[in-house]
């Protein structure tokens, strides 16, 4: 039971998850969504809302109306596609058949019972942080692997695992820009920043590199760690309060024969993980992109089936040692029941992929953008006024728009050259666009991987809803906010790079 005797604060969280929870079921919620982008659509069509493109010079923006026979037949002939290429239905899939395995065969379950006897207790939440924040190395799988890892590994501790789930769906999404490496992310914005440049002073823009904001994305990885152990130890699960969902995982000793399966699993990984690099590592491997990029090359692109691979053959291995697995119908079987688990999840999937296809076509999401830019330009605003309400404007339209590339290659051309002429340098601006970008998306529903996060936790409680989510990953959302404009704040006042060759002010 929780306390009734709560302070301001969780009485406030207590009350977005109820009025939240309200709501109907997620699948209805995401249903009723795109119904009223269909209404919308028709009814500023109708008015005849229009916007000029911001980068296309004589282009307008309108609303597509849903309510006419050319959206009506749109509906109808793309529902299939829509629901096949929602981006994270055939990631989330793909990656459960390995993870499937691992987890049937008593791999994961022994692995991490075998941490969680070897790691200080009082660390877990911190490396769990962590290795959220790093896993977007590895694009969006951490969504899939570490959130309901998380669950999994609180509960064999006998903490809340929901709180589990929140602190790696913390570090996972509301930490995505962050990382000790470079990831994919930092071409894809840093070339559309480049070009923004490049407006303005193309010799300046030929000279930055896609390294622009890492030294402080390094300094920010231990920082939201520290942050995110915090709020979870200090503010979700408490509020959250003893868990009595009956689900339980179990944390005894490792036998022999799991000694010896996790030995094999282990060697397993190691050559896998070899093979794979040989397909990388090398100059000549097949994986590398044109001109033997690695950041932007066919590898970073195919890392879903990666890992796939990486979970399925060590999973195989233990199942063959410890003899959870003896023939190939015990690994159908397993692949089997693992799919079987998904069903609410592809049900969610369709209404959400339906909904966020709606929102694209029409052409909602650009235009509420656009006018987020258009507002910022009219506030008059200079200085650190204007570069946190840059931020703020970005973290709203971030629960609108899930795509960090799209907003980007919307509000780059009017905010880098902007900034520019203020004293402010394109990576400088870069660098306050990912802090917006990242916070908001633990509390956004349209964020790709929401839906997921909610099937995960319904696992535990089939009670959760979109506001029980909501709720608990607000204080992630706030804190991560106020410490890192807070850590920008600092970095501005020191006037430290923020990336190799990167400074904060642009001098023509």
């Amino acid at each position: 039971m929780r306390d009734k005797n709560r302070g301001v604060v969780y009485r406030s969280l207590d009350v977005i998850e109820s009025v939240g929870n309200k709501l109907p079921h997620p699948v209805t919620l995401f249903a009723i969504f795109a119904f009223a982008v269909i209404l919308l659509s028709g009814i500023l069509s109708a008015i005849g809302l229009s916007i000029e493109h911001p980068t296309n010079e004589g282009e307008i923006l309108e609303v597509k109306n849903l309510m006419s026979a050319e959206g009506i037949q749109y509906m109808f002939t793309s529902a299939v596609a829509n629901f096949t290429g929602f981006a994270p239905l055939g990631t989330v899939l793909v990656t459960m058949l390995g993870i499937g395995i691992a987890e049937r065969s008593g791999l994961i379950s022994a692995a991490l019972r075998a941490l969680v006897t070897s790691v200080p207790k009082q660390l877990i939440t911190a490396a769990l942080v962590f290795g959220g924040i790093m896993s977007s190395m590895a694009a969006d799988a951490g969504y899939v692997v570490l959130t309901p890892l998380g669950a999994v590994l609180f509960a064999g501790l006998g903490r809340h695992p929901l709180a589990g789930l929140a602190a790696a769906f913390a570090g996972v999404s509301a930490g995505f820009s962050a990382n000790l490496l470079l990831t994919s992310l930092d071409p894809l914005l840093g070339g559309l920043t480049q070009e923004a440049a490049a407006v303005l002073n193309p010799e300046y823009a030929a000279a930055m590199n896609y390294a622009m904001n890492w030294y402080f994305m390094i300094a920010s990885v231990f920082m939201l760690t520290i942050v995110g152990t915090i709020v979870t130890d200090k503010i979700v699960e408490p509020r959250l309060g003893k868990y009595e969902g009956g689900i339980t995982e179990t944390v005894s000793k490792i036998s022999s024969v799991e000694k010896k399966g996790l030995l094999g699993a282990l060697l397993a990984f190691i050559v896998t993980s070899a093979a794979i690099a040989l397909l990388i590592v090398p100059e000549w491997g097949p994986l590398r992109g044109e001109n033997g990029e690695v950041i932007n090359s066919p590898f970073f692109a195919s890392l879903v089936p990666v890992i796939l691979i990486m979970f399925f053959i060590p999973g195989f291995v233990y199942g063959k040692i410890t003899q959870s697995i003896k023939t190939d119908k015990d690994v159908a079987d397993q692949l089997s029941d693992t799919m079987a688990t998904m069903g609410a999840y592809i049900v969610l999937a369709f209404a959400a992929a339906q909904f966020v296809a709606y929102f694209n076509e029409t052409k909602l999401g650009l235009i509420l953008a656009v006018s987020g830019a258009e507002f910022l330009q009219t506030t008059g605003f200079t200085g650190l006024p204007l570069i946190l309400t840059f931020i703020f404007v970005a973290g709203i339209i971030n629960l609108f728009i899930g795509s960090a590339s799209a907003k980007w290659a919307i509000m780059a051309p009017v905010f880098v050259p902007m900034m520019m002429n203020l004293g402010y340098s394109p990576e400088f601006t870069q660098l306050a666009y990912r802090i917006a970008d990242s916070t908001t998306n633990v509390i956004s529903p349209l964020m790709p991987y929401f839906a997921i996060v909610i099937a995960f936790a319904q696992k535990y409680d089939k009670k959760v809803g979109i506001g029980t989510l909501i709720s608990t990953m607000l204080p992630y959302s706030i804190v991560f906010s106020i410490v890192w404009v807070i850590m920008l704040i600092v970095w501005m006042t020191f006037g430290i790079d923020i990336g190799p060759g990167s400074p904060i002010h642009y001098q023509p």
